[in-house]
């Protein structure tokens, strides 16, 4: 820990010092940049993690083979080929940062549809939020990159689209940590706000108990009521998986609600687009 702040702060010392860094912070500077980079970050958290969590969902949960999850999930893919090359038209119409919101409030709401999980969701439940974050990816994908870089020099060009790019990786990899450790926390909360209501004193869980013990009776041998209860507590871990991949879902989308509210801070930047006609 000790040594990585104090190489932490010599490279920002040097970076911010020397005359021509190697990795040129200065760039920062620059308003539309920043707010880009912020973007692009979360972007990168959005992308890699709805990657990381829906599968996941789709394994633990429905108990998926990698080739139904890749039948399943590969239609954001699709949606954002098919629509990518409408991006650059759009571009030529839209105010930028209108585009941006756009994408960035479709992906919102893509994931407010998304976390309306079941340990029933399958392909059908998730076609149309994932045909909604696809549009998304489509609009704020290319305005993000032109709105950070569209009011920089063009001798800072090369440098900044270096960590504009490091921004969105950096984004994936915080957001898939972030992630996981999130998982087992709410995972662990739901589990124990669940498990309060599962009361033998209560008829249905005494019935269920019952029931399940009269059926392992006749197909396992050994002790059948302690099969009941084990059954009983996976079932309880699973609805609080669900709620647990609702809740990471809900999360990331309030990430993009709040880059929506920082749009109106961003300066028009000039368009390439515009550019060329002229």
């Amino acid at each position: 820990m000790t040594v990585s702040i104090l190489g932490g702060s010599l490279f920002l010392w040097r970076a911010l010092s020397y005359r021509q860094p190697i990795v040129d912070l200065r760039v920062y500077r620059n308003r539309n940049f920043s707010f880009g980079s912020f973007f692009t970050f979360v972007t990168g958290v959005g992308m890699y993690g709805t990657t990381h969590l829906v599968p996941l969902f789709l394994a633990q949960v429905r108990g998926y083979n990698p080739v139904q999850i890749g039948l399943t999930i590969i239609v954001t893919g699709l949606v954002t080929m098919v629509m990518s090359p409408l991006s650059t038209s759009i571009a030529r119409r839209l105010d930028l940062r209108l585009m941006l919101a756009l994408g960035f409030g479709l992906f919102a709401f893509s994931m407010y549809l998304t976390a309306t999980l079941t340990n029933q969701t399958g392909f059908w439940e998730l076609f149309v939020p994932q045909v909604v974050r696809g549009i998304g990816l489509m609009f704020f994908y290319m305005s993000a990159n032109m709105i950070a870089l569209g009011t920089l020099p063009q001798d800072k060009m090369k440098n900044a689209a270096g960590l504009y790019n490091l921004m969105r990786d950096l984004g994936g990899a915080i957001g898939l940590a972030s992630i996981g450790t999130l998982m087992n926390a709410r995972l662990h909360f739901h589990w124990n706000r669940l498990i309060e209501d599962i009361n033998l004193a209560r008829p249905a869980v005494q019935r269920f108990l019952d029931t399940q013990t009269n059926r392992f009776d006749l197909l396992i041998p050994g002790n059948p009521n302690q099969a009941a209860v084990k059954l009983l507590a996976n079932l309880v871990h699973r609805e609080a998986l669900v709620l647990a991949y609702n809740d990471l879902l809900l999360l990331i989308g309030s990430l993009f609600v709040i880059g929506l509210m920082l749009i109106p801070m961003v300066r028009r930047p000039r368009s390439a687009f515009t550019a060329d006609r002229h």
